[in-house]
């Protein structure tokens, strides 16, 4: 299996952040947060899979193109970058040695701190 970093998910998360349009949730909210199958196969549904793809920070180049399973770690509900999404990516990455994934995941998971940082008045 090889997962490589989906670049552009990662300049989309970066720039969702950026925006504000993320939620700052605790590490064990991502069960609840997680899109359902059913959310995912109604955003491909209306959006098509060049959009879905940009909520995935890995790309399993041996899976076939137009499936779910090509696509690895996401990182928001298909609407919103989760903290808790992004840290969970962040650990599985390090877990599976995607050196690349994880690396840019840390970088959003920084982004997101501070941006709590800044919500709360705190340098």
């Amino acid at each position: 299996m090889t997962i490589n970093l989906n670049k552009r998910a990662y300049a989309r998360a970066q720039r969702r952040i950026d925006e504000g349009k993320a939620v700052l949730d605790d590490r064990d909210a991502w069960g609840e947060h997680r899109p359902t199958a059913q959310a995912e196969n109604d955003f491909i549904r209306e959006h098509g899979f060049a959009e879905y793809q940009t909520w995935f920070l890995g790309v399993d180049d041996e899976q076939a193109e137009g499936t779910k399973s090509r696509y690895k770690f996401p990182y928001g509900d298909l609407e919103q970058v989760h903290r808790c999404g992004v840290l969970s990516a962040e650990s599985r990455a390090a877990q599976y040695k995607h050196v690349d994934i994880e690396v840019a995941a840390a970088h959003l998971h920084g982004m997101l701190d501070q941006l709590l940082r800044t919500q709360k008045g705190l340098p």
